[in-house]
């Protein structure tokens, strides 16, 4: 194989490594109380101080000083199987059981409200997150390899009471994100070993925007939300390395200077809450992400800023929900939902680094109510996503036959206390 064609691969590795930063890689959990109703009613539903994250005009419905602590423990159950190939390799060596690791997912928020008209609010969770990773000798290492998102949000909020009725927020978000990917070689002629890195880009930037809460109460049993969030511009800055021979147009393990723009769509929910009678409340809600954000993205690379553009054609998507609360007794209350979760990605360009699909969420909650004025929610989800099939094809010119399946379990634990 000669330097061109070990550049082309090079090349594409780092193309590829960045439609992963741009897949629908969207977290939807940022408390345990939501969890529960499958975030049905979000932007209505004062529950707990993590109305910060998705609408902070709701702190006003919170009394004194309020403290939320939850965690999330994601099993993902994302499997590959192979059904094709042009270079003579079994299809059967892409078979992959598991390429998305298990992940906790933190949030801790804070509320007070300082008078009949004034509520501030502050909370740290994640709204992104991504982790797939692949076998370092995997046979099609050039489109697998590893790939992993954070993003740390730090959100800062103050509501105000206009009436009886309507009250608004606003609030300043920052946003730490940290990037891995990595390349592998994969199956070539080149007597290199499968495992040989073709890409390794490592990076992280803080970006800030902002986001704006809307809450109307229609009566005492009815109450509309509204919630959105700007986008965020990252820039991944870092360094690009691989382990390629010089002589084979590689870098030998050496480090440039390397570089991703990622934009972090913009979100926009409405949410209704009704109470049915002293012991039953419906929720719904509709969720908008701006997906459509990515209509390319562009790598830099080295110090003689070589630049990489590829169209992404991402569209923007929806998220419906509808779920219940049901006061059994003093101490219990019983949650429960179902979602559907829209994906964005363009059926022509699937990806194994993020086999994104559409998802159907069931989940079931419970509050129980502790002594001294704290509360303790738990929550379950089960996401259910659609077989498909698709062909990657690396810049070799392989082509990769695949059937993806995409499950996932959610367990939630969160505590709550009124000071």
């Amino acid at each position: 194989m000669n330097k061109v064609l070990l550049g082309l691969i090079a090349s594409g590795a780092i193309l590829s490594s960045s439609q992963a930063l741009a897949a629908a890689f969207q977290l939807a959990e940022q408390n345990v109380s939501g969890l529960g109703r499958a975030y049905a009613g979000e932007a209505s539903a004062a529950d707990d101080a993590s109305v910060v994250a998705r609408n902070p005009a709701l702190m006003g419905k919170l009394s004194g000083t309020q403290l939320s602590v939850a965690a999330m423990y994601v099993q993902p159950d994302v499997s590959l199987t192979g059904t094709s190939t042009n270079n003579g390799i079994p299809a059967s060596a892409l078979n992959d059981n598991s390429i998305a690791p298990s992940a906790i997912i933190p949030a801790i928020y804070a509320t007070h409200k300082y008078n009949d008209q004034w509520s501030i609010g502050a909370g740290i969770y994640s709204q992104f997150g991504l982790s797939t990773e692949f076998d370092k000798d995997y046979v099609a290492g050039q489109i697998a390899g590893e790939t992993e998102i954070k993003t740390v949000n730090l959100g800062i909020s103050a509501a105000y009471q206009i009436d009886e009725q309507w009250s608004v927020a606003f609030g300043i978000n920052e946003v730490y994100a940290d990037a891995k990917i990595v390349r592998n070689l994969g199956a070539t002629t080149t007597g290199l070993p499968a495992s040989t890195q073709a890409v390794h880009l490592e990076g992280d930037d803080y970006g800030f925007g902002w986001n704006l809460g809307v809450a109307y109460q229609i009566d005492e049993n009815n109450l509309i939300g509204f919630h959105y969030r700007s986008e965020t511009d990252i820039t991944f800055d870092g360094h690009f390395s691989n382990d390629l021979p010089a002589a084979m147009g590689g870098l030998n393990g050496a480090s440039l200077p390397g570089s991703v723009d990622v934009t972090l769509p913009a979100i926009a929910e409405i949410s209704g809450s009704h109470k049915l009678n002293q012991e039953t409340s419906l929720h719904y809600s509709v969720l908008w992400t701006g997906w459509s954000s990515f209509d390319e993205l562009k790598a830099i690379i080295g110090t003689s800023q070589s630049a990489f553009t590829k169209e992404e054609n991402f569209s923007n998507s929806l998220r419906f929900s509808v779920g219940a609360d049901y006061q059994l007794s003093e101490y219990v209350k019983l949650r429960a939902g179902m979602a559907y979760d829209e994906s964005p990605a363009d059926e022509n360009l699937l990806s194994i680094s993020i086999p994104d699909t559409d998802r159907t969420w069931y989940s079931f909650g419970a509050e129980y109510t502790l002594p001294n004025q704290a509360t303790l929610d738990f929550g379950i989800s089960l996401l259910r996503g659609k077989t498909q099939d698709f062909i990657e094809t690396d810049k070799a010119q392989s082509e990769w036959g695949f059937r993806s399946k995409g499950h996932a379990m959610i367990f939630g634990l969160q505590y709550n206390h009124k000071f």
